[in-house]
């Protein structure tokens, strides 16, 4: 007889499993108006963050400690992204923000005001931040980070 076990890890990236970083806090107070979709390839299509509604010129706030590792124009928007450490990068767009790369920022604190794209639409229907997280390079739900969801539990299959 042969136990076969299979793992099925849906969501939660094996290095905020085992680092569990603390908790961080949200960027803006608003609901989630479009959920982080994982690309099933680097280069595949997905939604590399979640979409969170806020006022426009609304503050941003810092999600955890930090230094800003890029601040500038993206194709058509204004970026801001703030390295924390751990291989920990949080981005946020469309924003205004008067801070350079090397500044250091501080968990809860303002860091930008949402914007619009340059030609003064939204990112959603109506005004929403979008807020992407890389850790080591690979994109991650932010919501993981806020304790909103629930790990993965991870339970052995039995096939006979």
């Amino acid at each position: 007889m042969m136990l076969l076990v299979g793992i099925a890890i849906v969501g939660v990236p094996p290095a905020v499993a085992q680092d569990n970083p603390p908790l961080w806090l949200r960027p803006v107070e608003g609901d989630v108006v479009e959920e982080f979709i994982s690309p099933p390839a680097p280069w595949a299509s997905g939604h590399r963050g979640v979409d969170m509604a806020a006022p426009e010129g609304g503050e941003i706030r810092s999600p955890a400690d930090g230094v800003v590792s890029f601040s500038g124009v993206v194709v058509d928007r204004q970026v801001l992204s703030i390295n924390h450490g751990g291989g920990y990068v949080s981005s946020f767009e469309p924003v205004e923000s008067d801070l350079k790369p090397g500044d250091a920022v501080s968990q809860g604190k303002a860091v930008a005001l949402l914007s619009t794209y340059n030609d003064g639409t939204h990112h959603c229907a109506s005004p929403c931040l979008h807020w992407g997280v890389r850790l080591h390079g690979d994109y991650i739900n932010p919501l993981l980070l806020l304790g909103d969801l629930e790990p993965s539990i991870l339970l052995p299959l039995n096939n006979r």
